[in-house]
């Protein structure tokens, strides 16, 4: 963000995300501190993974509540398997969200993230947040605890694992190791970081800012 930007008091700026993405969201405003006082973040649930379906319907229910209490709408999305569903409902509320696909895209870059899937077309992306939530979010979240033979149904066309490091911890790096091989996967570690999230905390600087100097 400009340096000489300087937000008006009134400036409300809502951030509406992924609960998956909380603590990079709230790294990345902790950067950009008269950002941060400026922004209201509100986080979905991040089983919605699972089910994207409802992405659009959420965001929807959720700005149609709260959107006229903001000058700026940020959404911490991809379109994230909502068909364009999640664009349509941004356009109601002139709002904006990340770019690409999903958060593997913008947190590994889309010329990256290109490649990985020519190289592996069967890939199967992990973030610091699913590696922590593994069992709940992959495991039990899609019944294969319960239901152990879905394995082939859902991943039959899966080769690799590739984890998308936004944190250097061995110990989660350990652990999508273990994962990949519990699949019989291979296995690539990629940091990334977490500048993928950086537009979360660009405020369009046309809109309600004055600028200094």
């Amino acid at each position: 963000m400009n340096s000489n930007v300087v937000i008006t008091p009134s400036y409300k700026r809502l951030v509406l995300g992924c609960g998956a993405l909380v603590h990079e969201m709230v790294a990345i405003l902790n950067q950009n501190p008269r950002v941060q006082d400026a922004t209201k973040l509100h986080c979905l649930p991040a089983k919605l993974h699972n089910t994207p379906q409802f992405i659009a319907v959420r965001v929807d229910e959720y700005l149609a509540e709260h959107a006229h209490l903001y000058d700026d709408i940020f959404v911490a999305y991809g379109d994230c398997g909502t068909g364009g569903e999640l664009d349509r409902v941004l356009a109601k509320y002139s709002a904006e969200r990340m770019p690409g696909a999903h958060c593997y895209e913008f947190y590994a870059g889309t010329t990256a993230f290109q490649d990985l899937i020519e190289s592996e077309l069967g890939s199967f992306f992990l973030t610091d947040y699913l590696v922590k939530n593994y069992k709940r979010l992959v495991i039990e979240g899609l019944g294969l605890d319960r239901y152990p033979e879905l394995f082939d149904e859902y991943f039959k066309h899966y080769r690799k694992m590739v984890y998308l490091a936004q944190t250097k911890d061995e110990k989660l790096d350990l652990l999508a190791r273990q994962y990949a091989k519990d699949f019989g996967w291979e296995y690539e570690y990629r940091w990334v970081g977490v500048s993928g999230m950086n537009p979360v905390a660009n405020i369009p600087i046309d809109l309600k800012v004055e600028v200094s100097g």
